[in-house]
């Protein structure tokens, strides 16, 4: 994973909806390889860029390439929910844009040894972050029915969770489930043949096992909460998804900052006390163009939402 070649999606409708200041502070909370950090920075003369990763791959190879652009950024070897606490470190309080681009990057998924991927034979990891204790692995063959039932359900969104959950229960019983392919197995086997026309059968319960082990959605509410209050005045953020669990946190979470409060029937004009907290600046969510969705197969479920802010207060 040297090269850590990832294809960063909508890459100039996030550029558009940050609404780059040339002297402003930026914070990209998902670097990856890179894609979107690079075009942030060609749009600095003054400002400077903040960027989070875990993975210290994508953090080497995503160093290089911005080096080459400026020297205006540093990225920060954290998990996103670390936001406020490392920029306080660093005296800054409030900034003029963040971007999450959200999931796994492509190199995560196509390095075999991460465990990350159903397509190839691997130990279960699925870590992003390599020096945390909790992997796949632990999850498949310590968790209680019940709680794989409720990932698997849940991040999943799986109808046979529950033959699945018992398929992993009694199949640890005889040996460890020690890689993705003898997982695999175990689930072509719990999931009715019908239902797996056209799609892989390990398709869901890999995605859950991957939330499940990152934390993904637990930590994303308070982070996206914590961005907001980070922005100033007229900064912009901007959330890239890649299912349905992580858009609707992202959803709800824009409509409680940006809905307005119960006013009086007639009221003439709306008090600056009363204004929301965001302007959602797309209602509907942003998809990839047709010509991006033809270059790039990993871009079909991206959704992009932006918003910005009104004020500086949160309730």
């Amino acid at each position: 994973m040297a090269n850590f070649n990832h294809e960063s999606v909508m890459i100039e409708e996030v550029i558009f909806g940050l609404n780059l200041k040339p002297n402003g502070i930026y914070v990209d909370c998902t670097l990856g390889g890179g894609g979107h950090s690079k075009e942030i920075l060609h749009h600095l003369s003054a400002g400077f860029l903040y960027a989070f990763d875990q993975d210290y791959e994508a953090i080497k190879a995503s160093r290089n390439r911005l080096a080459k652009i400026s020297d205006r950024f540093e990225i920060i070897k954290s998990n996103f929910k670390d936001l406020k606490k490392e920029l306080a470190k660093r005296q800054i309080t409030k900034v003029q844009g963040i971007l999450f681009d959200l999931g796994v990057s492509s190199p995560q998924f196509d390095t075999k040894e991460r465990g990350f991927s159903y397509k190839y034979d691997a130990k279960l990891d699925m870590r992003m972050d390599l020096n945390q204790d909790l992997t796949a692995y632990e999850i498949v063959n310590t968790y209680a029915f019940n709680d794989l039932y409720r990932i698997i359900s849940r991040y999943g969104e799986e109808r046979y969770a529950k033959n699945i959950a018992r398929a992993i229960e009694k199949a640890r019983l005889i040996n460890p489930i020690e890689t993705t392919f003898e997982l695999v197995e175990i689930l072509k086997q719990a999931i009715p043949f019908k239902s797996q026309r056209g799609k892989h059968p390990a398709k869901r319960t890999f995605q859950a096992l991957r939330i499940e082990t990152n934390k993904e959605l637990e930590i994303l509410p308070q982070a996206l909460e914590d961005a907001i209050d980070l922005l100033d005045v007229n900064g912009r953020i901007c959330v890239i998804t890649f299912h349905s669990l992580e858009d609707k946190i992202a959803k709800d979470v824009f409509k409680k900052y940006s809905t307005l409060p119960k006013l009086p029937d007639k009221l003439p004009v709306l008090p600056n006390e009363e204004e929301p907290i965001l302007k959602l600046i797309n209602k509907k969510v942003i998809t990839p163009t047709p010509e991006e969705l033809a270059k790039n197969n990993r871009a079909h479920s991206a959704k992009l939402r932006i918003a910005e802010k009104n004020k500086l207060t949160l309730s």
